[in-house]
């Protein structure tokens, strides 16, 4: 097995830099398309189905959040076993987490099928976009075998030492669905059912790409017959990190959801205002985002080595970086709200730019609260302590949705209110997890 010593020894900010910059490439890249898939609808289809996009993607990415937080869990595991130099222990969990995962995949695609319009109706989605929502979710639900085959994939290479790959073919999936999507769309009258295929092809294209080039390319993770058994192990180490790291991805994306489903109440203005934003709220934090998952696997990585200098150096460099370039976001994203929204909706419909103009300038200033909260997340499930990163979710989220609720009923506040929520909660979290962090007897014993 491939030496991991680029991130166990060696310079600590060049080694996370040069693993992070090509997770954060291909975040942007991801962020594009979706900009663009966005931009695509909204200004060919019209502003119901930009309104339906943006509520799906909301539901998506909650649903999503399941098998992404099981292979970031699985992930951490590996990055463990393979800082200790334990590759038969890294092959067994492999399996062992395929399988898990795989069958969780298959029971929350069935359900979702299954409960689709009940879901909508909960959401309080519109009369007017109930059935674009409906159409465009049953076509993208096909493609969430796709999405956790590569995310999956992703979590393995990244957990020994290689972000690049990943990126490739992530690029050659967003290349693909946009140009799909301008045929389908824009050459076809294919609608927003044709930005669904579009979706659903270049996820295919993404998997295929990446469980073809791991078992010809790193023979090392290629399962042997004497790995593929079921392992009791490494099953309650994957479950320990996993079914955390999971039921935090959940809680802060059902949390989302359930803000979504308040500012639908709102009407359609609103909700196409923050279907745009929130791609552009998404550009503007998902590089910090990917840094924090980056920092995770440093930490991991170090942990299972015995490093333990080497993450108390880390964690100091990794929470500068992080906010000087937060705060950088922050004033970019202040000064061209207004423009940045005319990106997506056209200057006719300037009350849905006012109000992503409004939440942009609010929520967009604090960027830095969720930069310090993406770092604590793979910080804690680095060192073996994933329910923090639940408890550090739970209290986010739901200051979050209990301040939105709260303005909500209040006429004066309304969707003001919910876009302060935001940042509100970020920054309380911020703080437990730092008291945490310097007070916890666990993390005493070693810093």
């Amino acid at each position: 097995m491939r030496d991991g010593s680029d991130m166990i020894r060696g310079g600590i900010t060049g080694s996370l830099l040069r693993f992070t910059l090509p997770m954060i490439a291909g975040s942007l890249l991801q962020q594009c398309y979706n900009i663009a898939d966005t931009l695509i609808v909204g200004r060919y289809v019209g502003a119901d189905a930009l309104a339906a996009v943006g509520s799906s993607y909301t539901l998506m990415v909650f649903l999503l959040s399941v098998l992404i937080g099981l292979s970031l869990g699985s992930g951490t595991v590996f990055s463990l076993q393979y800082g200790a130099g334990r590759p038969q222990a890294v092959r067994r969990s492999i399996y062992v987490s395929m399988v898990m995962t795989g069958s969780v995949c298959c029971l929350l695609n069935v359900a979702a099928l299954v409960w689709l319009g009940s879901v909508l109706r909960l959401m309080q989605v519109p009369a007017e976009v109930f059935g674009i929502m409906y159409g465009y979710m049953r076509i993208i639900l096909f493609g969430m075998a796709f999405t956790f085959v590569y995310n999956f994939y992703a979590a393995l290479l990244r957990a020994v030492g290689d972000s690049v790959t990943p990126l490739v073919f992530l690029a050659v999936s967003v290349s693909l669905n946009i140009a799909l999507d301008l045929m389908f769309i824009v050459g076809l009258d294919g609608g927003i059912e044709g930005a669904a295929w579009a979706t659903v092809i270049a996820q295919a294209v993404a998997a295929a790409g990446m469980v073809i080039y791991v078992r010809l390319r790193h023979p090392d993770l290629r399962l042997r017959r004497e790995d593929m058994r079921f392992d009791v192990k490494s099953f309650k180490e994957i479950v320990s990190f996993s079914s955390l790291t999971c039921v935090q991805q959940s809680v802060m994306n059902l949390g989302i959801l359930l803000v979504q489903g308040i500012v639908n109440g709102f009407g359609t203005t609103v909700m196409a205002a923050f279907a745009a934003a929130v791609k552009i709220d998404s550009f503007a934090y998902m590089p910090v985002q990917e840094f924090g998952n980056a920092f995770s696997t440093f930490v991991a990585q170090n942990f299972g080595a015995g490093r333990y200098d080497r993450i108390r150096v880390c964690v100091r460099r990794a929470f500068l970086l992080a906010s000087v370039f937060s705060v950088a976001i922050s004033a970019a994203v202040f000064l061209f709200a207004e423009p940045l929204m005319l990106i997506f909706v056209g200057s006719e419909y300037a009350d849905i730019v006012a109000a992503g103009v409004d939440y942009l300038r609010i929520e967009g200033a604090f960027y830095v609260g969720i930069a310090i909260l993406f770092l604590w997340y793979g910080y804690y499930r680095a060192v073996k302590m994933p329910a923090m990163s639940v408890v550090l979710t739970v209290i986010s989220l739901g200051l979050r949705v209990a301040l939105s609720y709260a303005a909500a009923g209040v006429d004066t506040i309304g969707v003001t209110g919910i876009w302060w929520s935001i940042p509100i909660g970020w920054i309380a979290a911020d703080l437990v997890g730092w008291a945490c962090y310097r007070r916890g007897r666990r993390l005493r014993s070693y810093m």
